[in-house]
């Protein structure tokens, strides 16, 4: 384990900690409930981290035991040909969420707003968000395949990724103690940010998958063809 490891992971948790899901529905919720009901905010923000965490230690795992099992198989021609249409496919995808292209169509233009309701729907729409995300979190995918490549042992990655996952939420949890401290002097510019992350919400996941197949696509076509 390097110090440039444990920056670069840091610094792609801080990218992670400003998605949709770990900052836009947080921010959304804050306004949406009552100050005394600031625990259904818990409850999404432990249901996120908790799903982060385990699709984490799985991808560690089944990264792991795939390369061992099927490496010269995934290095193959074919399997490189299925990323390839993966990639194209995601990013063409991608298209029918950017607002600009439905505008052209003649399209409502989509966004995406959390449901309210009690703990128990808390923690779906936590869960929603996190499958919905998951697979267009580009950094956290980065991190994982890092700390993949970098062969750490269990007890080294485990409190790694607990951190990063942590320091995924921890903008919101700055906001929440801000705006305990601060009263309803912050509700404006809250109020403010909630519209903008909803009204950008479609194209935030469109450049994500987008950027994702992109990455998938070139990784396979200058294996493919260089």
């Amino acid at each position: 384990m390097t110090i440039a490891l444990l920056l670069a992971l840091a610094g792609l948790a801080v990218l992670d900690s400003t998605s949709f899901g770990t900052l836009g529905i947080p921010v959304y919720l804050m306004l949406s409930l009552d100050r005394s009901r600031t625990s259904r905010l818990f409850v999404y923000l432990a249901t996120v981290t908790v799903f982060y965490f385990l699709v984490g230690v799985a991808l560690m795992f089944g990264l792991s035991t795939a390369m061992n099992t099927f490496g010269d198989a995934l290095n193959s021609r074919p399997a490189y040909i299925v990323q390839l249409v993966l990639g194209v496919g995601l990013f063409a995808l991608s298209w029918r969420f950017d607002p600009k292209w439905r505008a052209k169509r003649n399209l409502p233009e989509r966004t995406f707003e959390p449901r309210m309701g009690g703990p128990r729907t808390m923690m779906m729409v936590g869960l929603t968000a996190g499958a919905l995300e998951v697979a267009t979190m580009v950094p956290y995918l980065a991190a994982i395949g890092m700390m993949t490549t970098s062969g750490l042992a269990a007890g080294q990655w485990v409190p790694l990724l607990a951190a990063y996952v942590l320091i995924m939420i921890l903008p919101t949890l700055a906001l929440m103690a801000v705006r305990a401290a601060a009263g309803a002097r912050l509700e404006p510019k809250l109020e403010r940010l909630r519209v903008w992350l909803v009204k950008h919400s479609s194209s935030m996941l469109s450049w994500g998958m987008a950027i994702v197949g992109f990455l998938l696509a070139r990784d396979a076509a200058a294996r493919l063809f260089l």
